[in-house]
């Protein structure tokens, strides 16, 4: 009998344990209100009257990392701002006014054509259907005065249409070739490529060579192993400079001041100028979507954010009817799935960022009509307050919710139309 009782006695001290353990794992309650900052960028949406998804810019911050991004490319190359991650004339007037260029780059017809009238110096960010440069013409016959509009052309079959383009309108035309230089999405990827079209380029006097682009977003992306990183950016910066010794050997001296396009918001901090590269693209880093929270870019800050109503806050998070019993358990395990907070919209690529705590139910599902975020009620949330969302990336997102309004001084200021929403 006692040696029953020591192991009844042993086998709840192990179930005893066991539970302690599980409550040691269970997760903390955590959240909080917004902090003194958001609470202000709350206070000017209310104050400006506005209760509907809204798209947020941040306007002395966006011009601090503009100011940051020149300090470090520091005067030893060109700063291209990209069109497409500022997707607003207003706020790319703005940005190039910051940043001291001219320069952009842009990526789809539809801004082609809303930019090229006020802006010289343009550079194509992807080859375009010699169709849609077609288009461009018969939209805007009458050359720009001064206007350089470089054409992106990667392969030798494109290059023969843009040829056969020029001769048919009588046109002369600048084209920039985009180089493979390891991301493998496409570009020139072999000397032999490149001497096929200096040779179509030769023999026709309407073209002229302006550049090269070559695009490394592999660079910080790829998984860092036993270096790797390292070799990625060693390997696109020799196949960079291979490439434009050959054009500058078979061009001369017209090819040393032309353009020599290189990196992008991920990877500009990686050029010191010490190579052939004379310019960098950046963009995204300039609002700093949650998809630019790099090591390389933590000198910058956010920028931008989706604010967005309250609509409902139920004092318990219930889930559907008929299997409420696996909310109860889940929130018997979370506590921070008590509350939930549906809002004004949802589903978009954009994270919770304050109140800090909430996040999408899994086991709800998401909606882009009543999206329910759920939380340990720390946050404090009430019908009528605002949430804040961080956009991933800047491209499309800006475009989805109308005029952007400009946030300043503790204001909003003003409001800034968003370009037409394009690839």
């Amino acid at each position: 009998m006692a040696q029953i009782s020591r192991r009844r006695i042993l086998g709840a001290a192990g179930i005893g344990l066991v539970g302690l353990g599980a409550i040691a794992a269970r997760p903390g309650r955590h959240g909080a209100p917004h902090d003194a900052y958001f609470s202000g960028v709350a206070k000017a949406l209310q104050q400006a009257g506005i209760a509907t998804p809204t798209l947020v810019i941040d306007r002395k911050r966006l011009h601090a990392n503009v100011q940051q991004i020149v300090q470090n490319i520091g005067g030893r190359m060109q700063l291209r701002v990209v069109a497409k991650s500022l997707p607003s004339i207003a706020l790319i007037k703005d940005v190039l006014a910051q940043a001291k260029t001219d320069r952009l780059m842009v990526f789809s017809l539809p801004q082609l054509l809303q930019l090229s009238p006020a802006y010289r110096n343009i550079l194509l960010g992807k080859p375009m259907p010699v169709a849609a440069a077609a288009a461009f013409y018969r939209e805007q016959p009458a050359p720009v005065a001064g206007q350089t509009l470089q054409w992106l052309i990667d392969s030798p079959e494109r290059l023969a249409q843009y040829r056969d383009l020029a001769r048919q309108q009588q046109r002369d035309l600048a084209v920039n070739f985009e180089i493979d230089v390891g991301l493998h999405r496409g570009g020139i990827d072999s000397a032999e490529t490149l001497q096929e079209m200096l040779a179509i380029l030769k023999s026709e006097p309407r073209l002229r060579w302006s550049g090269l682009m070559g695009y490394d977003a592999h660079v910080t992306k790829i998984p860092n192993i036993a270096g790797a990183t390292q070799r990625a950016m060693d390997h696109a910066r020799q196949a960079y400079a291979a490439y434009a010794q050959q054009v500058q050997t078979a061009l001369g001296e017209a090819a040393k001041t032309a353009t020599y396009n290189a990196a992008g918001s991920p990877t500009y901090r990686l050029y010191d100028g010490s190579g052939v590269e004379n310019e960098l693209s950046v963009g995204s880093a300039m609002v700093k979507g949650t998809d630019f929270d790099t090591p390389l870019l933590d000198d910058l800050l956010p920028a931008t954010f989706i604010a967005t109503p309250v609509l409902k806050t139920p004092p318990k998070f219930r889930i559907p009817y008929g299997v409420e019993w696996i909310g109860n358990a889940a929130q018997v395990w979370d506590r921070n799935l008590e509350r939930a907070y549906f809002i004004y919209g949802g589903n978009w690529l954009a994270d919770p960022v304050s109140p800090p705590g909430l996040a999408a139910s899994g086991l709800y599902g998401t909606s882009s009509n009543q999206m329910v975020l759920v939380g340990s009620g720390l946050q404090e949330l009430k019908v009528d307050d605002v949430v804040f969302f961080r956009p991933r990336q800047s491209e499309a997102v800006l475009q989805q919710f109308g005029d952007i309004a400009v946030f300043e001084d503790g204001k909003i200021t003003e409001f800034w139309k968003p370009m037409q929403a394009t690839a």
